[in-house]
């Protein structure tokens, strides 16, 4: 049961598993949310208040927003065991970087005045998967009059074909389209949204919190391409329910797992090849490969071959990989 003085934090995601779990790391603590890390402190949400407070001493892990948190005397002292960690390759090398811990659903969001790159959905999914996150794919900037927009439905359609199984989302947040599903898919969940500058993150955040919240900028022609208007994650109660943990656009998206949430990814790949006459089986020509066959009868395509195989490969090799992120045995997740 949820203590009467932490109630006020249930909008937030605040829940009896929760309850549970702070007062076996400290039954002194008050709990608070992470919803902006910046450097030397954290701006939390605790019950009642929102305050910031001083990293004064190590934690293990190192807090990310969306993290729960265990606050003694103005002070963090634990970062509570997560349910689940969207994270990615260092772009500065080796290692990983947290993106943000706890979510629910993963929004991919790709703009349609730009080419929709396969490329980064499968990365997205990816790491969605790793998380034990839900991957959408939004389409940004549907409007009918936009000269030079891709057909939305047109679009949409190549996306689904493209990647079975994910669910695709059309918007145009000057028109309104869109945002309705959205809200759907986000209910009272925890979702995070993940795409590259200038491709309409900061529109949708604004257009989902009602208010001018998340500064937006022009994207040059030619490209296509915007500034980085989103400068750090920061996340958001949303009014009508859910939380929205908005990130800065990235150009790349690393893998940091195992092969196991590339498989998810590639759910049609990976079921024909475990149906390869040798369990061995390499997938190059040899006897009996079940993808080899599927690919001479067009029921997969080449490009979705190598995507496949490049994304196995990138995981299986990477020295920063690691197993697929899992949330711990004892806790109860809530799934999206």
């Amino acid at each position: 049961m949820i203590g009467s003085a932490h109630r006020a934090l249930r909008p937030l995601g605040w829940d009896e598993d929760w309850e549970t779990t702070l007062a076996s790391v400290d039954p002194a603590a008050i709990p608070g949310r992470v919803l902006l890390h910046h450097g030397v402190g954290l701006v939390v949400a605790l019950p009642g208040s929102v305050a910031s407070i001083m990293l004064t001493q190590r934690l293990h892990p190192a807090p990310a927003v969306g993290d729960w948190i265990a606050v003694v005397d103005d002070e963090a002292v634990a970062v509570l065991p997560r349910r689940s960690l969207l994270r990615r390759r260092n772009a500065h090398g080796d290692g990983e970087q947290q993106l943000a811990a706890n979510i629910d659903v993963v929004l991919l969001v790709c703009g349609l005045d730009r080419p929709v790159k396969d490329g980064r959905i499968q990365r997205g999914t990816a790491i969605a998967h790793d998380a034990g996150a839900r991957p959408v794919v939004v389409l940004t900037k549907a409007s009918r009059d936009a000269e030079g927009i891709a057909d939305a439905a047109a679009a949409a359609a190549e996306v689904r074909q493209a990647h079975p199984g994910i669910e695709v989302v059309i918007t145009s947040v000057k028109e309104g389209e869109g945002l309705e599903d959205l809200r759907r898919i986000i209910g009272d969940r925890t979702v995070t949204l993940l795409g590259e500058s200038g491709a309409g993150k900061s529109s949708i955040v604004n257009a989902l919190l009602g208010s001018e919240v998340a500064a937006t900028g022009d994207v040059r022609e030619g490209d296509a391409k915007g500034r980085h208007t989103t400068t750090s994650r920061e996340l958001h109660l949303l009014p009508e329910g859910g939380v929205l943990i908005d990130t800065p656009g990235i150009r790349a998206v690393g893998l940091v797992t195992d092969t196991d949430a590339v498989a998810e990814t590639f759910t049609d790949v990976d079921e024909l090849a475990e149906t390869c006459r040798f369990a061995d089986c390499q997938h190059a020509g040899q006897p009996g490969c079940a993808i080899a066959a599927a690919l001479d009868a067009g029921e997969i395509t080449s490009d979705r071959l190598e995507a496949w195989r490049g994304l196995r490969d990138e995981a299986a090799g990477s020295s920063a990989s690691r197993p697929r992120w899992t949330p711990p045995p004892t806790r109860a997740r809530r799934r999206a």
